[in-house]
């Protein structure tokens, strides 16, 4: 037995230093991973931190070479002067108004669409779904001119039924909520035909609740995209009071020429709302996009 011994300590001693060897080896690979994250998230986020320091700086301040990174006497006097005298507040409502219009129109059309194309069973249905797939091929810009014309044709021109109808509905919304309704186990649709839940009852107390990820990530998505509307509002209106923040922060560039700092802090006003929902909902965006990427 101890002639034994002696042999089995070199073994030891190499498998001790191997798994060194393999713990250094993570522990380097997660170091380099960690700092080119951070280069990336640093050149991601520098050009918003420069917007933040501008909007803090003198017109002269901004102007001066070398820039200055870092404000030494802040001046927070330009939010408010952007929130009073460009109307942010008015924008930045409109906004609001339309964009949750278009998220809950969005939500419910796709909602309704994905079910049918996930659970129904009707003719054509494969055909259907690959025109819904084909409309998100086609360019807003190749629409544009028609949905404008028909917009006046039915005399919504002006009105906040010109800026929400268009975008009710949408194909996109409709593809991402149906690949969460797959990803569900099919034994639950025949359990709730078992317990005698029809389609609205299956669909409201067990899918929906069950595909929630997919949902938020629509509906972030869909707040992004109207929040952000640019050419479409200007386009389809001419009232000032129904103007959105994207125009707005064109007119408070207008207005404020002399003063860049003050269009810089208009700048952050209107996206801050972006980057709060952005940093709350991270989460169920990413589960969203993810949720019907592996089955089973």
């Amino acid at each position: 037995m101890s002639a034994d011994v002696p042999a089995t300590v070199p073994a030891a001693v190499r498998v001790a230093k191997s798994s060194q060897r393999r713990r250094a080896r993570r522990v380097a690979l997660t170091a380099v991973r960690y700092l080119v994250l951070t280069a990336l998230a640093v050149v991601i986020l520098f050009p918003i931190y420069i917007t933040v320091v501008n909007s803090l700086l003198q017109p002269e301040q901004i102007a001066k070479r070398p820039p200055t990174l870092f404000p030494t006497d802040p001046d927070w006097s330009t939010y408010s002067t952007a929130w009073t005298d460009g109307h942010l507040g008015r924008y930045l409502m409109n906004s609001f108004l339309v964009t949750v219009v278009i998220v809950v129109g969005q939500v419910v059309t796709s909602v309704l669409a994905a079910y049918a194309f996930a659970f129904l069973e009707f003719p054509a249905k494969r055909a259907l779904f690959v025109f819904f797939l084909a409309t998100m091929m086609v360019p807003f810009e190749v629409t544009f001119f028609t949905n404008q014309a028909t917009i006046v044709d039915l005399g919504w021109y002006d009105t906040y039924l010109a800026l929400t109808v268009p975008f009710l509905a949408t194909g996109f919304g409709a593809f991402l909520v149906r690949q969460s309704f797959l990803s569900l186990p099919p034994q639950l649709r025949d359990a709730a035909e078992l317990d005698g839940a029809g389609h609205w009852r299956f669909m409201t107390k067990v899918a929906v609740p069950l595909a929630r990820p997919g949902i938020a990530a629509l509906a972030l998505f869909s707040f992004f995209g109207a929040f952000n509307q640019y050419l479409w509002p200007l386009i389809v209106t001419k009232d000032e009071r129904l103007r959105t923040v994207q125009i707005g922060l064109k007119y408070l560039r207008n207005t404020q020429i002399d003063q860049i700092n003050v269009t810089f802090a208009g700048t952050i006003l209107a996206a801050l709302p972006l980057f709060v929902l952005l940093v709350l909902f991270q989460k169920q965006l990413v589960r969203g996009l993810t949720a019907g990427a592996v089955k089973g």
